[in-house]
């Protein structure tokens, strides 16, 4: 292969690598050609949409179009998966919204011209406004309602190939999240009256009952005052602040000479405010634009964009970054949508769109205005979140912490890689001693997760199929067998490992399942584990 032909699979490869955390030798799958000059959706099996440009078959205008599954163009042999799209581009182009040229990207003259007579409508008016403009978002088909993980599931696809090829029973990379954490939650109220701002100390009071932290995203002007004491009181209570637009009027990103303007004062407010994240008004967003922030991160780009001013969605569950900075989705439905588009007061969507989200390993990202959880009604609904959030946060351990955490956390993550040690694997690089080693695995023709033992370190890859330690033997099996009656004897009892699959991967495993001959030998995948595997 020719430098320029290495360097364009390194680029195709690079986003499964930095989702991953994985070694490269793990991540080699080569893009054919010629690509099609314009992009369109096509499908991968029977439920992953794709949007982008791709080597076979026909790309579709819209979604609801037959659409051509371009799995079956996938090949693979010694050297290489063959895959007709760029996995990088086809992220990217989900991550980005590029899909959605036909959906506003920017505040249309609806938008605009709601914006300029909100102060002088009632609230009433407002909430009947935005219903009607949003009444038809059960027509919207994609991204996929209550949560996408297309972006996840392309990755579970990509990594069930991978496995396939190079015929192990694992791949090690560096697990999402830290301390052994299976899935992520955070909590941020956006404070956007005079009234919200005042209830900001209650708000704190309530959060604390549960032993919630969240993050805080103050309008730096034309709302309200925003005191020094304000900010002080939020963050000795152990809590963040973030800015949240300039003067939230939604025409930030109306002209670029208007965002650059307002972009110079933002970035003052965030050395003012001591602030690592922003966040625009009502999620108007344009990623391009977005990547000038001086901020860390950046929490302005929904999962999907069914109930927003402005639709879209970046379809995934983990944070992403775009260039510098840091973008943690927006993953569930935001308050005010629930009480006032939906109308709804139970927590039951919010438990759905958590049950997907950690299911997956993901982030659950809420909304909470000050602004709309005074009354009675409200409020009983937010503290029945914040007591479910709890009691699952305990059970299912997930880390329940601050944006900015998740940015520290993330960013050092990018920079974290794993090396072998003997026959393990270890991670390297600033934060790792918060690492774990984890495994993606076959099972029954799923991927599944495992994460490496504290105790217990001989998992399946390791023992069974590493090319680095030759053929399988029955010393082997014998010796792993051994170990683990030993460990279930010793420690008394045992639980199953947390896992996860998904249809989609166990479609694509089928499919090529009898196309190479693998020489493992495999033991039963229930696996064992105590403490915190």
């Amino acid at each position: 292969m020719t430098g320029l032909g290495l360097v364009a699979r390194s680029l195709a490869n690079q986003a499964f690598v930095e989702h991953f955390r994985c070694p490269d030798d793990y991540a080699e799958f080569e893009v054919l050609e010629p690509m099609s000059a314009e992009p369109g959706f096509y499908r991968l099996g029977p439920d992953i949409v794709c949007f982008g440009r791709s080597a076979a078959g026909s790309r579709a205008e819209r979604v609801t179009d037959p659409l051509y599954d371009a799995l079956q163009d996938v090949t693979w042999n010694r050297e290489a998966v063959r895959l007709p799209f760029s996995p990088s581009d086809v992220i990217a182009g989900l991550r980005g919204e590029q899909y959605s040229a036909g959906i506003t990207r920017v505040p249309s003259v609806v938008n605009e011209a709601y914006y300029r007579l909100r102060p002088l409508l009632t609230v009433a008016v407002r909430k009947r406004l935005q219903w009607v403009l949003l009444r038809n978002w059960r027509k919207t088909l994609f991204p996929n309602w209550p949560v996408d993980t297309t972006v996840e599931r392309i990755f579970e696809l990509l990594m069930a190939l991978s496995l396939k090829r190079h015929g192990v029973d694992g791949i090690p990379f560096v697990w999402f999240w830290p301390d052994d954490c299976q899935s992520c939650v955070v909590m941020t109220h956006d404070v956007e009256t005079v009234t919200g701002k005042a209830y900001v100390p209650h708000l704190m009071d309530l959060d604390e009952t549960y032993g919630i932290r969240a993050s805080f995203q103050i309008v730096p002007e034309g709302r309200y005052t925003v005191e020094d004491s304000l900010l002080q009181n939020i963050r000795e209570r152990g809590c963040e602040v973030a800015v949240h637009d300039l003067n939230h009027d939604g025409r930030l990103f109306v002209r670029r000479d208007e965002f650059e303007r307002r972009l110079a004062r933002i970035n003052q407010y965030r050395a003012q405010f001591r602030a690592e994240g922003f966040r625009s008004a009502v999620l108007y967003r344009r990623l391009d634009w977005l990547q000038e922030l001086e901020f860390s991160y950046d929490m302005s780009v929904p999962n999907l964009g069914h109930l927003e001013a402005q639709r879209g969605g970046c379809c995934s569950i983990m944070p992403f970054f775009n260039g510098r900075v840091l973008e943690i989705p927006v993953t569930t439905t935001q308050d005010y949508s629930l009480f006032y588009i939906l109308k709804e007061h139970s927590i039951d969507l919010w438990k759905r769109q958590l049950e997907i989200i950690t299911q997956r390993h993901g982030l659950a990202s809420f909304i909470v205005h000050p602004d709309y959880i005074q009354d009675a009604r409200p409020r009983s609904t937010y503290q029945a979140l914040l007591a479910h959030l709890k009691g699952f946060c305990s059970q299912s351990r997930a880390w329940l912490t601050l944006p900015r955490e998740v940015a520290r956390w993330w960013k050092q993550r990018n920079s974290m890689s794993l090396v072998r040690e003997g026959k393990r694997w270890k991670v390297e690089g600033p934060g790792s001693d918060r690492a774990r080693v984890a495994y993606a695995m076959l099972n029954e023709g799923k991927v599944v997760y495992k994460l490496q033992g504290l105790f217990l370190a001989l998992p399946n890859q390791e023992t069974l199929t590493d090319p680095a330690l030759g053929e399988f033997s029955v010393w082997n099996l014998v010796l792993c067998l051994t170990l683990v009656v030993a460990r279930i004897l010793w420690f008394g009892r045992a639980t199953e490992t947390r896992e996860y699959s998904t249809s989609d991967a166990e479609a694509v495993t089928g499919w090529i399942g009898g196309s190479r001959r693998s020489r493992t030998c495999r033991i039963p995948l229930r696996r064992w584990t105590m403490g915190s595997v």
